[in-house]
């Protein structure tokens, strides 16, 4: 590992934190992960129902992010909350989520909502979901209900995030609700999703121009990662991390920016060609090795507590590729990693973003994941990714030395000396 030198910040580049509602929120019942976690899929027990209580703590948790210097936040809004039932939907609900977007506002922070973060309504679940033929348009709905009662407050949209793994975690190895193990089920979705996005895009643009608001920006998180061959000279490692990077995030990357579906997408061009976002947003972790067309990962590397690579020079090199296809701005909408004593969270942060400035591209969003411990999938409570620890007990919040680290670089502008021989 090389010894750490400092750096400086691109003049307009952002640096925030993400989080999704349903792992902070608590308290609802009426999604399908709570029922997922209800069954039993949770490797420690736990379930949404307590996750971090945010949704009564927002007023804290803003202050802290304020105090934290944060520049931008990425959230998520529930569905289930706006739309309990179908067709109905819940002013309270969005008035929260009004009342959550105006402190941040108050706070000089940049809000980014995520309309699509994993979860469904349960009646959007029961009727099929993105497996549907009307999931496009009951989709739209919420979309429109949604962007024209909060577009006021905010100008930076993310329709659905990291598709991919949805359908893949969802509907080819059934680990995710609603656990099917389908490739015929997993095409359907991965199209429906393109659609969705595609039109949801359209809608967005379309409702700030009726209103006379200034252009807002819109994309979908794009959860992407480096596969690379086990062997470098073994032909089937080369063949397999070649299609395994096809068929889990390229295929559906260019249909969705460009609407020119490929399989296993689809195929044609059913809503016409186009550029159906306004940034590349990229959702970074690790570098996976593959061996046939299985992946895995390189034998003595750095690995996080979840057994992940800790690779930054893949972020860089993702950066590249998606801007030399698709020649826009680019944000990192998610990128962590999971430490529980914190031990090399600082040089993680550190390492992946001085990759990304390192690019020399138009780099304008930093979020890393995640503000605070919380509900992590299917490792519910023991999979600790923030910048600030959480009690689930006593949901008392403390900043980490790696938030203290986070902190400065956003004070400073980089990182400096002082800060490498103080953290790192």
């Amino acid at each position: 590992m090389q010894k750490p030198q400092p750096f400086s910040l691109p003049e307009n580049l952002l640096l925030g934190a993400a989080t999704a509602a349903t792992q902070i929120e608590g308290g609802d019942k009426n999604n399908s992960w709570y029922e997922w976690c209800e069954k039993g899929h949770i490797k420690d027990g736990s379930t949404t129902l307590r996750a971090n209580d945010h949704w009564s703590r927002y007023r804290e948790d803003i202050e802290l992010m304020a105090d934290l210097g944060l520049q931008c936040y990425r959230l998520g809004v529930e569905w289930s909350r706006i739309e309990p039932e179908e067709g109905s939907f819940d002013e309270s609900a969005i008035g929260h989520y009004r009342e959550e977007l105006k402190l941040l506002r108050e706070n000089g922070i940049v809000p980014l909502i995520t309309l699509h973060h994993f979860t469904n309504p349960l009646w959007f679940e029961k009727a099929g979901a993105f497996e549907s033929k009307d999931c496009v348009k009951q989709f739209l709905r919420f979309v429109r209900f949604t962007v024209e009662r909060l577009c006021d407050l905010c100008g930076e949209w993310i329709t659905i995030n990291e598709p991919n793994v949805y359908g893949t975690l969802g509907f080819v190895f059934g680990e995710w609700p609603p656990g099917k193990k389908s490739l015929s089920a997993a095409m359907r979705v991965f199209k429906n999703l393109a659609l969705c996005h595609i039109q949801s895009y359209k809608l967005i643009h379309e409702i700030y121009g009726e209103r006379g608001i200034e252009e807002p920006k819109v994309s979908f998180a794009n959860h992407l990662r480096v596969f690379e061959p086990m062997r470098k000279r073994n032909v089937f490692d080369r063949m397999g991390a070649s299609a395994l990077s096809y068929m889990f995030q390229d295929a559906l990357t260019k249909s969705m920016f460009t609407g020119a579906l490929n399989f296993p997408v689809g195929l044609g061009s059913p809503l016409g060609r186009g550029r159906f976002c306004d940034f590349i947003a990229i959702n970074y972790y690790t570098r996976d090795a593959v061996k046939g067309f299985e992946n895995g990962t390189f034998p003595d590397v750095l690995k996080n507590d979840l057994g992940w690579e800790i690779y930054p020079e893949g972020l860089a090199e993702l950066m590249r590729e998606q801007y030399e296809q698709y020649k826009l701005p680019v944000w990192i909408t998610e990128n962590g990693t999971c430490d529980k004593k914190d031990a090399f969270r600082a040089r993680f942060i550190y390492d992946h973003l001085k990759a990304a400035v390192g690019t020399g591209l138009p780099l304008e969003r930093f979020y890393h994941w995640t503000f605070l411990d919380n509900f992590e999938w299917l490792d519910g409570e023991s999979a600790p990714f923030g910048i600030v620890a959480c009690d689930f007990e006593t949901q008392k919040r403390t900043v980490k030395q790696s938030g203290e680290f986070y902190r400065e670089i956003i004070k400073n502008r980089g990182v400096t000396e002082k800060m490498i021989d103080k953290y790192l």
